[in-house]
């Protein structure tokens, strides 16, 4: 008897042309927002020359980022989510001509006068918190639910991919050339995202009907990932990792004062960890399913811990190149397991408002680390903060697997 065995298209999702679109502008939007991510952290610390105004970056955005994340998603949930991401992108473009506008107008900022720059921040945090649930739900409806765990593997390829290119764009425009030159780049790729999503032509299913009041529905999102103790357990180890575990917010005082490698060198530091991730992605999207994701999540996030302390004692460029690398290929295993199972698991109709609780737990764990590594540097100093934040991101990973056994013996998700 012949037995036909289905081959692994590592390729199937992207045949979609809606999907390739929304691939397009997730990768521009993204180089965007990581190019201008680097040149707001370097230009606020060579006007302040101060580790903790580096953390109120991160700050700035992940408290509006955090108050609109629940509503945002009983509105990804009850309107076009297609219409709210391009609504949302057009917002971030407005942000990026700003800052733009202070680079032309230089006295608009100064070191005496910085809070422009955190207000346009605050404000992209509000639009972003509209973005992520929409724009996640978005792709689950472009795509059939079998392509979903290939489909978020290119989501998470394409968002690192960016994270390779727009922080080396960010600093070698802004160490050859000039902020305005990198702020204008940064404008220039946002206009590509929202055309790109523009393409989209799609046309949603309705959204169930519910008599819900705005508060029964946002508390139904949180309900559902109550009683989910796997996807509990894997928001709660990724959001701790990152929150104790991240050295990216530091990274100017290293490049400045440690490794001495300047904005350059910043802008390569920067996008090492995601050059680690786009590897990672890609044999990830060219292999079956991981059989034991659960044991496989535990072990990356300890790396990444590793990684972490490693990075903080090093005092070769080389060598804090290599860790950051490393950083990124374990932290992608994380992320691809975590978006899968909340794909997986979620039904379509609550799909807006578990992203939006997946974005408080994730989406701000890097703004809110961010913070925490300002506030902990400027008390402890820059390396004692991230040797000890590496070392409690191993301890979180200890707990959450004594707490949560469901997630340690987790198999193939489907």
């Amino acid at each position: 008897m012949n037995l036909t065995v289905a081959r692994h298209d590592p390729y199937a999702s992207l045949r979609i042309p809606n999907f390739r679109w929304f691939i397009v502008s997730l990768l521009t939007m993204n180089i965007a927002t990581q190019l201008q991510a680097v040149v707001v952290a370097w230009q606020i610390y060579a006007l302040t020359h101060d580790p903790l105004s580096l953390g109120l970056i991160g700050l700035a955005e992940a408290i509006p980022f955090i108050g609109f994340a629940l509503p945002a998603g009983h509105v990804a949930d009850r309107s076009r989510r297609l219409a709210i991401a391009r609504i949302a992108l057009a917002a971030l473009l407005t942000c990026s001509v700003t800052l733009l506008v202070f680079t032309v107008r230089p006295g608009l900022v100064n070191p005496a006068r910085v809070w422009p720059i955190y207000l346009v921040i605050f404000l992209s945090g509000i639009a972003r918190s509209f973005l992520q649930p929409a724009r996640t739900a978005l792709s689950a409806e472009v795509v059939p639910r079998p392509l979903y765990p290939n489909a978020v593997t290119w989501r998470s390829s394409t968002w690192q991919l960016a994270a390779v290119l727009g922080p080396a764009l960010g600093g070698l425009i802004y160490g050859f050339g000039t902020a305005t030159a990198a702020y204008a780049v940064d404008v220039g790729l946002m206009l590509v995202a929202l055309l790109s999503i523009a393409r989209i032509d799609h046309v949603p299913k309705a959204p169930p009907p519910s008599d819900d009041s705005v508060l029964q529905s946002l508390a139904s999102g949180v309900r559902f990932v109550r009683r989910q103790p796997v996807v509990l357990g894997a928001l709660a180890l990724d959001l701790f990792s990152v929150l104790f575990g991240g050295a990216t917010a530091l990274l100017p005082v290293f490049a400045d004062q440690i490794l001495h490698v300047g904005p350059k060198g910043l802008g390569v530091l920067r996008a090492a960890p995601a050059a680690g991730a786009v590897v990672m992605s890609l044999v990830l999207a060219h292999r079956p399913p991981l059989r034991r994701a659960g044991r496989t999540l535990f072990v990356s996030v300890a790396c990444f811990g590793l990684s972490m302390i490693g990075f903080g004692l090093s005092r070769s460029f080389p060598l804090s190149l290599g860790l950051l690398v490393a950083s990124g290929m374990v932290d992608t295993v994380s992320v691809v397991v975590r978006s899968t199972l909340l794909q997986v698991l979620t039904p379509d109709h609550l799909l807006g408002r578990v992203s939006s609780v997946n974005a408080i737990f994730i989406g701000s764990s890097n703004e809110i680390g961010a913070f925490e590594s300002g506030v902990a540097a400027k008390l402890l100093g820059t390396v004692t903060s991230v040797v000890l934040g590496g070392m409690a991101t191993l301890a979180v990973v200890v707990v959450t697997a004594l707490r949560v056994p469901e997630l340690r013996r987790l198999r193939e998700i489907r």
